[in-house]
């Protein structure tokens, strides 16, 4: 069998090779040259010097030229002409039209120029010609340890590294960027390869914490070697850069001002979407475009968001009935959108039957570079010139400027723990070189299982745009595919997705004025913070300022190494605080748990309870989520979510204001300014919905000066128009606050008297709440679950804990503990039976306990076990607790085959056929549970013949946290492997099939004949 991403690129190998005869790839960027210099050749000592204007100062070095140009006052550009004759292939199509530019001045010092404005001076040494930047209060910024230099197709410049330096950027670097390029190599091209190490997307810019960034505008790909020195080059006989002074958000803004703010997308954009192949899919049957109908129903149907989809792939598959296949998606409130087959010369038409989302594939971008830029352009400007839409492309290969047409993608992956943990610094990363929305499938395009997709569904959401692929898996990838407890999941993380599209489309706009993306590594919040650059933080990142997203990329419940940054910090979901820097270990994280974090002083507002930004009505309320310490704000911007208005001022903004204590018991303040501003749809007045997280009650809530009444109840709460209630039960103690509908032009004050900031009156004294890993029940039969109880820096007395468990289950609480003295711990054991038709595998139960004075939660997983065997078992017959596979499903009593379910052939090894055993492909990990009961494991083990002799694997077998055994490399062409392994009273067995060779096609392990030999 072929790799199947391998298949993919062939499907378009004939259009990219069409295209590059019309379009001008890396090559044309070379600079024309007398003569090929034999090797390195650097520029020498200066031999003319001109002003020719006030802002331009011409160098000359014998033939060579050098010529710098200011745009700003931080802002300037460095050409070097070997053969003293400028050249510019990248035109005006990258950098746009600035200002003019800034008063300068220079001054020959003898040994070298000084070239000056407000902020910077570039000194200009004469023997030989060298370059260094200077802050205006004599601050080096960077220094050249050695003048430019080239050969015949390359330039290169040389600087000096700081002793704590480090460096970003690049663009989209697959697995790495959010943490420091220090001591590594970047490569800026095109390579094609969508996976860990590949660059797509790549842009020719870096920043140092030096206080400086470089941009080389240039088409030809770069390479950036940041050892000491460090070397920057370009595979072009020309030397071209633009350098911006500052510090890392200034610089970014600074480039980005030179090759365009990140575009605006519309509302639906930051809503999820949803791709597939409707006309004859070969994967699937036969279908129709309109068939997206249904789909776009079942969204619906399953109380999901989403708010575009693709209706072709691009890879021979068509389209028909467009305009009847955009209204029937608008019913659902969604929007068609469409991949570029092989140009185009059809958008037109396209966007007037409904089009509204371009993806550009390699069918179109090809060669990436020119090409790319130049097709993400015509598809935004396509979309806009044919409708009032915002133009809004996707695309997996770009360069500089994309940021302001469309969304980088990061290709076909396929899904496994590995893709989620390599894409979790990828986006962050890509932050820092302007790109504002980068992203990649929810669980591949390839592999995945329900878990793997449920797991990279919970992180995606807090990307501002985020898609799921169909079509080319073993099966279709929506989110309601899986059956439950994964249809419900997903469900809760879309939702909250959609009730963050206030928050994340505030940043979004501000994007547009600062070039910095929503999604942002913890270096870019926190420069000063050392471990922020390391890979301390890798693995997780910021939404804004105020979300710390810690996903979970390991088969795991328990989520270790979680770094927080100075500040204190809150546990999303239980309302615990933590205060940092600090590292978490051992974080309680079920399935249904995405580690996240709150900033303390957040004011997040959200749009309750949508599945759609259309349902939004003229007397919607807006909820204001507030986390209350010290001063804070937050400014919402709001315009119609859709057309392009707000570009001549229909918009408007309103902002919040918190004035809290710093810790501990005081009134706190919401002041609601008036908003400023008109557009289309704009709320005239709107009730709003306050949840402050105090930990404590206060005395009365006003509103304007006025008492709000006191509910008694949340299910009182629920059905009152005004009002406030204290839930000591929810995350700590929040207090729920309704208003009437209030006039948005006019502002407002919530005042809550004699409460708290975050953290309660008595910050450090609650509870908390932790519990073994690793507990497992019986179905229908009576268990103890464990929960460890903690006091804080107060006794706490009089506690009770219980768990909520899921329907059908039957719970005894625990009984009351008199005194945990502060900051001891005391284990309790809560009786709980599972429904006798619970589903083996995992669950969660949330542990909750009350207190004097307080309350606290925590979710925690638990595993419902099958029946362990109790006598010799065929692994096939057996259930399996886990199924990971790396293409399509694994098979029982089959071969691997292909993409589908059952599609495998008769086991057959050398010639020899099994009956019973498991076919997969690597990587493959099947975990069974015996119990205890099982002495040994026997199997025949090798690559199935269907292969014909290629492929090269390993097999494994773990039992307990233990690798009990594993063979030596596999290939098609060897002997088949006898396995016979005893187990010693196991209680789970993982059965695991590992590509050796980084070339997974062909990879189809047979574990031929397995058995178990149990009591």
């Amino acid at each position: 069998m072929q790799s199947p991403i391998r298949t993919r690129v062939a499907l378009v190998g004939a259009a990219v090779l069409g295209l590059l005869a019309v379009f001008a790839g890396p090559g044309s960027a070379q600079a024309d040259v007398a003569a090929d210099p034999p090797t390195d050749t650097s520029v020498g000592d200066v031999t003319g010097f001109e002003a020719a204007s006030g802002s331009v100062f011409t160098l000359r070095a014998g033939a060579a030229e050098a010529r710098v140009s200011f745009v700003a006052d931080d802002t300037f550009r460095i050409e070097l002409a070997p053969n003293g004759d400028f050249t510019d292939p990248t035109g005006s199509d990258i950098v746009l039209p600035q200002g003019s530019p800034p008063a300068t001045r220079w001054k020959d010092r003898g040994d070298r120029y000084e070239l000056s404005t407000a902020k910077v001076t570039l000194r200009a040494f004469k023997s030989p010609l060298r370059f260094a930047l200077y802050k205006a209060d004599g601050t080096q910024l960077w220094a050249e340890t050695k003048p430019l230099s080239w050969t015949k197709d390359t330039t290169t410049q040389t600087l000096s590294r700081g002793a704590a330096e480090q460096f970003y950027g690049g663009g989209m670097q697959n697995g790495r960027g959010n943490t420091s390029h220090r001591d590594r190599t970047v490569q800026v091209s095109v390579d094609d390869n969508w996976n860990d190490g590949g660059h797509p997307n790549s842009v020719p810019f870096y920043l140092s914490t030096a206080g400086y960034g470089v941009f080389r505008n240039t088409y030809a790909p770069n390479t950036y070697v940041f050892g000491q020195p460090v070397t920057t080059s370009a595979k072009e006989q020309r030397f071209d850069a633009y350098y911006f002074a500052g510090d890392a958000k200034h610089v970014i803004g600074d480039y980005t001002q030179l090759t365009g703010k990140p575009f605006l997308p519309p509302v639906y954009g930051l809503e999820p979407g949803d791709s597939d192949c409707y006309l004859h899919n070969a994967n699937r049957g036969e279908r129709h475009t309109l068939d997206a109908v249904a789909v776009a129903d079942a969204y619906k149907t399953h109380d999901m968001p989403n708010g575009w989809m693709l209706v072709n792939d691009g890879y021979g598959c068509g389209y028909e009935n467009l305009p009847e296949t955009s209204a029937g998606l608008q019913k659902d409130a969604m929007h068609m959108g469409l991949w570029t087959e092989d140009g185009l010369d059809k958008l037109a038409d396209q966007v007037k039957a409904g089009q509204r989302v371009a993806k550009l594939d390699v069918a179109w971008v090809g060669d990436g570079y020119q090409h790319a830029l130049d097709g993400c352009k015509a598809a935004y400007q396509g979309i806009e010139a044919n409708s009032d839409a915002r133009g809004f492309t996707w695309a997996p290969e770009s360069w500089s400027g994309a940021q302001r047409c469309g969304v980088q993608w990061s290709g076909d992956q396929s899904g496994s723990w590995d893709y989620i943990r390599w894409q979790i610094p990828t986006y962050a990363g890509a932050t820092l070189s302007g790109l504002a929305y980068t992203s990649g499938d929810i669980d591949g395009i390839f592999g995945g299982s329900p878990k793997t997709y449920t797991r990279d569904l919970q992180w995606k959401s807090f990307l501002p745009a985020v898609m799921t692929m169909d079509g080319w898996a073993a099966s279709d990838k929506q989110p309601y595919q899986y059956g439950e407890p994964y249809t419900s999941i997903n469900r809760s993380y879309l939702k909250l997705k959609e009730s963050l599209l206030p928050y994340m489309y505030s940043y979004a706009h501000e994007a547009t004025k600062t070039g910095v993306g929503p999604v942002r590594p913890l270096a870019l919040e926190y420069p000063d913070d050392p471990k922020a650059a390391t890979d301390a933080a890798k693995y997780e990142f910021l939404t804004g300022e105020d979300f710390l997203v810690a996903p979970v990329y390991r088969d795991t419940t328990v989520r270790d190494g979680i770094y927080l940054p100075q500040g204190t910090w809150i546990d999303y979901w239980s309302g615990r605080t933590y205060q940092g820097p600090t590292t978490i270990d051992g974080y309680s994280a079920p399935l249904d748990t995405l580690p996240l974090f709150v900033k303390a002083g957040a004011a997040v507002p959200m749009w309750p309870g949508i599945r759609s930004y259309q349902d939004r009505t003229a007397s919607s309320p807006l909820a204001w989520d507030i986390y209350p310490q010290g001063r804070s704000s937050f400014q919402l911007y709001e315009d119609d979510g859709v057309t392009r208005a707000h570009r001549t001022g229909a918009f408007a903004t309103q902002r919040a204001d918190v004035l809290a204590p710093q810790r501990g018991p005081g009134d706190v303040t919401v002041q609601v300014g008036a908003e400023k501003g008109q557009f289309t749809g704009k709320q005239q007045a709107r009730p709003y919905h306050l949840t402050l997280h105090t930990g404590s009650a206060p005395a009365t809530v006003e509103v304007q000066g006025h008492r709000l009444a006191r509910l008694d109840s949340k299910a009182a709460y629920d059905k009152a128009a005004t009002g406030w209630f204290y839930d000591a039960g929810d995350r700590g103690g929040v207090v729920l606050v309704k208003t009437a509908s209030l006039r948005t032009d006019r502002a407002f004050e919530v005042r809550l008297k004699d409460t708290s900031a975050v953290g309660g009156r008595a910050p450090g004294a609650a509870v908390t709440l932790a519990a073994p890993t690793g507990q497992e029940l019986a179905a229908g039969a009576p268990g103890k679950v464990a929960v460890d109880v903690t006091a804080g820096s107060a006794d706490a007395t009089g506690v009770r804990v219980s768990l909520a468990a899921p329907a059908g289950w039957t719970v005894t609480p625990s009984a009351a503990l008199d005194r945990i003295p502060a900051g001891t711990t005391r284990r309790v054991e809560v009786g709980v039976t599972p429904a006798k038709d619970a589903a083996p595998g995992e669950s969660t139960l949330t542990a909750n306990s009350t207190y004097g004075g307080g309350s606290s939660q925590q979710r925690i997983a638990v595993s419902v076990m099958p029946a362990p065997p109790s006598g010799d078992t065929w692994a096939s017959d057996m259930v399996w607790l886990t199924s990971a596979n790396g293409y399509g499903p694994p098979e029982r009593d089959r071969s691997n085959g292909e993409s589908g379910a059952a599609d495998g052939h008769p086991l057959t090894l050398a010639g020899t056929g099994y009956a019973k055993g498991i076919g997969a492909h690597a990587d493959s990990d099947i975990e069974v549970y015996t119990g205890g009961r099982c002495t040994a494991f026997t199997a025949d083990v090798g690559i199935d013949d269907e292969i014909n002799g290629y492929g090269e694997v390993a097999f494994s077998v773990e039992a307990d946290g233990k690798v009990l055994w594993t063979s030596p490399k596999v290939t098609g062409a060897s002997a088949t492997v006898p396995v016979n392994v005893a187990l010693g009273g196991a209680r789970h067995v993982h059965l695991k099939v590992t590509d050796t060779n980084n070339a997974k096609s062909g990879d189809h392990g047979d574990w031929a004949g397995a058995k178990f030999s149990c009591a």
